[in-house]
């Protein structure tokens, strides 16, 4: 079987560092915003065709707003829910290096987490914007660009913000129970596994059916969960830890085929609870990483907060 992961990288290598943040702000860095000579066609939501002037770019950030929207304005505690194409801006090509229409599905960004120059772009804009920014290699990767950039390339992106989903963001739910494993409600659901042997077969129930659109393979989900290892009786993952969602595909193969079963279907605004056998988990390899075994089941508890 092949090794999958719980949830998939939140974004892509080429938009992230962990570890370079931009600084904080309420609104758009106002400094950030230049007249920039790039022509942006298409609609928002749509895959941009981006016309290049001659020559290579200004030494400075350079952010244009191209589409307003009235949505909720992002702060570096959000996870953005995106469309985005990624250039290189040489002067000669200007190579397509990524793009989340590729890949036929949005992506999501954390605000705080991304390159400083493409976090300053986006800090502050609003639900529904579409933002063009040309991102120079001092506030992108700089000395340690990832495989197939140099640590002289300046990127150009046009990211459409679709949604922005809070730190903190939770389904109200009550509590409930499944094979005598027991979830507390609230905004924070705790679980509580019996002491006793784990059903032999994989097991699925909606503590709290929400009023949303059903789930569907291929769509991108923004999800709290937390998931325990019956055995040990404790917990080796939970993005309520930090309260900050996550997002991934369901469908594709990307995630355990628990959560491929147990979501396709439920409406967004649900929480689920499921019991996994290794079968439907991580199969004989398991997950050292995470301290589980080829013979674990597992438990989670899953809040579907949107799908794109």
């Amino acid at each position: 079987m092949r090794r999958r992961t719980i949830v998939p990288s939140l974004a892509l290598l080429l938009l992230l560092a962990a570890a370079c943040t931009g600084p904080t702000a309420g609104g758009p860095a106002p400094e950030a915003e230049r007249k920039l000579d790039l022509k942006v066609g298409g609609a928002f939501g749509a895959r941009p065709t981006i016309v290049f002037p001659a020559g290579r770019p200004a030494a400075d950030l350079q952010v244009a707003e191209l589409t307003t929207g009235g949505g909720d304005r992002l702060s570096d505690d959000d996870v953005a829910v995106v469309q985005y194409t990624a250039h290189v801006w040489d002067g000669r090509d200007n190579r397509l290096v990524d793009s989340s229409f590729n890949r036929g599905a949005p992506a999501a960004f954390p605000v705080g987490s991304l390159l400083p120059g493409l976090g300053r772009a986006l800090r502050g804009r609003t639900v529904g914007s579409r933002v063009l920014a040309a991102v120079p290699p001092d506030q992108g990767f700089g000395g340690a660009p990832p495989r197939g950039l140099g640590p002289a390339d300046d990127l150009v992106y046009v990211v459409d913000i679709l949604g922005a989903h809070r730190k903190g963001a939770s389904v109200e739910a009550a509590g409930g129970s499944l094979a005598g494993v027991r979830v507390t409600g609230g905004e924070r659901p705790k679980v509580s596994i019996p002491d006793a042997a784990p059903p032999r077969a994989f097991t699925a129930k909606v503590l709290r059916r929400g009023s949303g659109s059903p789930v569907r393979a291929g769509r991108l989900l923004v999800t709290q969960y937390e998931g325990a290892i019956w055995a040990r009786r404790e917990v080796f993952d939970a993005t309520w830890s930090t309260g900050l969602p996550k997002a991934f595909r369901i469908g594709d193969g990307t995630v355990i085929k628990a959560w491929d079963k147990a979501l396709d279907g439920v409406p967004v605004g649900s929480r689920v609870l499921m019991i996994v056998p290794p079968a439907y988990g991580y199969g004989a390899p398991g997950h050292p990483a995470y301290g589980i075994k080829g013979s674990d089941t597992l438990v989670f508890v899953v809040d579907v907060l949107a799908a794109y």
